[in-house]
């Protein structure tokens, strides 16, 4: 701040004022060189559409090489024939995760932990149960046959007996 002399008047003290404001100086909000950060994963969507359109030119590309290649060995009648209308390219359907046509997989099903619901690598063959460590054995030990049969039927693997 200016010192305050005898010869400061109210116009100095001011201009002195405006002069130090800064709420007059221009801030803009965003840096002029900003540019934003590039994508670098793709979405869902993104794949199966670039899949799917992958799909439709090689098929695209395997109707013309038919095409060229079941001309190529026959001979040209002399006189033209009208063109037959022209065939209609093979659509087939695009497998996707939610389509209900594609194949069935070569994986082995995975056994989750029935007590946790963690990967279970380790089964009882006393109840059937399956369960992750020895924590969760010792937990199945105590149980009585009605909860084990209560657990197995959630699984979908419990006996009827009739």
């Amino acid at each position: 701040m200016a010192p305050i002399t005898t010869a400061s008047d109210e116009s100095n003290h001011m201009a002195l004022l405006d002069k130090l404001d800064m709420q007059k100086i221009h801030k803009p909000f965003r840096n002029p060189r900003w540019k934003p950060a590039q994508r670098r994963n793709k979405t869902v969507k993104q794949i199966v559409s670039e899949a799917q359109r992958k799909e439709q030119q090689l098929l695209q590309q395997s109707v013309q090489a038919t095409r060229n290649n079941s001309a190529a060995g026959t001979p040209q009648p002399e006189a033209a024939l009208p063109d037959p209308q022209p065939a209609q390219p093979i659509v087939t359907p695009s497998y996707t995760y939610t389509s209900i046509q594609a194949a069935p997989s070569f994986k082995p099903k995975q056994k989750y932990c029935d007590i946790t619901g963690l990967p279970a690598p380790y089964s009882d063959p006393k109840t059937g149960l399956r369960y992750h460590n020895t924590e969760v054995y010792s937990v199945i030990k105590t149980l009585s046959t009605a909860q084990v049969q209560e657990y197995l039927a959630a699984r979908g693997a419990h006996t009827i007996l009739k």
